[in-house]
Formats: C-alpha cells, structure tokens, sequence
C-alpha cells in the first residue's frame, strides 16, 4: 500500500477539466512532464503541439507558470501558451489580434486570441505553426 501511494504521489495531480498540475519551472523538462500528465487523447494534441511550436520557432523558451506550459523567446517574452480543459485543449496566442488570419476565438484582452482544439474536429497544424512563427516575431508578453 505504502508503494503505491509513493507511485501515485509522483504522478501530477489533474485538475479541472484534465489539466496537469505541475510544478512551476524553466525548460523542456517541466514542459515534457506536464504533457506526460495530459489524459486521453490531450496528450498526443499536447505533443504535436510542443513539437509543431519548436519546428516554428527552433530558439523557443519554454516554462510553466499557473499549470501551464508558455513558449517564449529570451528577451522579447512570451507569445503562446496552452491550457487542458475538459473538452478542448485552449491555445492563447498572445498578440493574437495581430496575426493574419487573426485566430477564431476571442478574448476579454483585445490582443489575445484563442485557437480550441477538440477530439472530435481536424487540427490544422500548418495554420497553428504559421501563427506561432507570426507571434514569435512580435512583442511578447512579460507574464512573470
């Protein structure tokens, strides 16, 4: 009994909607740990999303803040992030407002602007990386 509550205590906690709590921390390695931690069929989204981010932008930073995975460049801030809700994993592009085509989904932040990713619908992968390569060349965010 005491093995497997050590096990699970290793494991993040899910909370809301799915979403991995992980401690906050720099780097790939707490980015890798929170997608391990996405259930379902989020985790494989949660990859494809990581690995289509660095394909657009090869020098990305990478932190989690608030149970959530940013990517960044160093010294311009931070351009996009993702947050696991119970039906659809959010991407919040920060000066998403700027980008063409502007992302579907708006925000209570004029720039922000949000792309849902469901099971159940096609992802565009080729959008997603052309508005993450669009919104690491603008101003980031100073989000910590």
């Amino acid at each position: 009994m005491a093995k497997r509550r050590a096990v699970q205590a290793d494991q993040p906690r899910l909370l809301a909607g799915g979403n991995p709590q992980v401690a906050k921390g720099d780097g790939d390695a707490v980015v890798q740990q929170w997608i391990a931690a996405l259930p379902g069929w989020k985790q494989d989204v949660g990859r494809r999303l990581d690995a289509m981010i660095v394909a657009a932008v090869p020098d990305v930073c990478k932190a989690v803040r608030w149970n959530t995975p940013f990517y960044g460049l160093a010294g311009n801030g931070w351009f996009m992030g993702f947050h696991c809700l119970t039906k659809y994993i959010k991407v919040a592009i920060f000066q998403g407002a700027a980008l063409n085509p502007v992302p579907p989904v708006s925000s209570k932040q004029p720039s922000v602007r949000y792309v849902h990713l469901t099971e159940a619908e096609a992802i565009d992968w080729q959008q997603l990386g052309d508005w993450a390569l669009q919104a690491s060349r603008l101003p980031g965010e100073r989000l910590f």
